[in-house]
């Protein structure tokens, strides 16, 4: 049964599965929420159309702005590549490398269909509740490096406790 989690945000919540069949990405994700790792973040790029973007440790800082992005862990997480960049989807962000690992915290939630994305990122779960908050994320203003002008904050990210 896949792992469920709301994503509180300053803007409304966001309720996402994890695939089963991308277990490194849903693991170290189980993992970081269960130590608060993105409690205060900010959601650091938003481009309307395409994807929102969150999980630099960084982005909780005003004075570290111009960093914002380049932030996490120093581990990476292999590529688990099985599923498409469809509208409503959650995947690993990464910096450019021939084995397409994925970032150790950053991910990015679909706002459109981008299947000229497919292939290069590992999709590793989906929203099934909450697709109206995306959009109103989506829209914020931003400044020219797509950070949001005003922050639009996740708050929490808390498990959902699997039904019997």
């Amino acid at each position: 049964m896949p792992q469920k989690f709301i994503i509180k945000t300053s803007l409304g919540d966001i309720t996402i599965s994890l695939h089963d069949d991308t277990p490194l990405h849903r693991d170290n994700f189980a993992k970081l929420v269960g130590e608060g790792y993105y409690d205060g973040i900010r959601f650091h790029r938003v481009i309307e159309g395409f994807m929102i973007q969150t999980g630099d440790p960084l982005s909780r800082h005003d004075d570290k702005r111009a960093l914002h992005g380049t932030g996490g862990p120093e581990h990476r997480i292999p590529a688990e590549i099985r599923h498409p960049n469809k509208k409503g989807t959650l995947a690993a962000a990464r910096d450019n490398n021939p084995q397409k690992a994925s970032s150790g915290s950053q991910f990015y939630i679909n706002q459109a269909d981008n299947a000229f994305l497919d292939g290069q990122y590992t999709v590793f779960g989906v929203v099934e509740s909450g697709i109206d908050v995306v959009d109103k994320i989506a829209v914020v203003d931003t400044d020219g490096n797509d950070n949001p002008l005003k922050p639009v904050t996740i708050e929490a990210i808390q498990p959902i406790a699997a039904q019997a």
